[in-house]
């Protein structure tokens, strides 16, 4: 939980300073984007999940 907290506290630290520096962001700036980011992690983990439910 720690990571994912300081995680976010640094996404926004980072997007803030990009505003103030009118600089774009350095995320995708579409919500399907953001859920593509999230369905690959989401794959992975769940592809690590069946390899050890498989290996027992």
């Amino acid at each position: 939980m720690k990571e994912i907290i300081l995680a976010t506290v640094a996404g926004i630290a980072v997007g803030v300073l990009f505003k103030f520096l009118k600089l774009p962001l350095p995320a995708p700036p579409v919500f399907s984007a953001v859920m593509g980011v999230f369905g690959v992690y989401f794959g992975g983990v769940i592809a690590e999940w069946l390899t050890k439910f498989f290996q027992q």
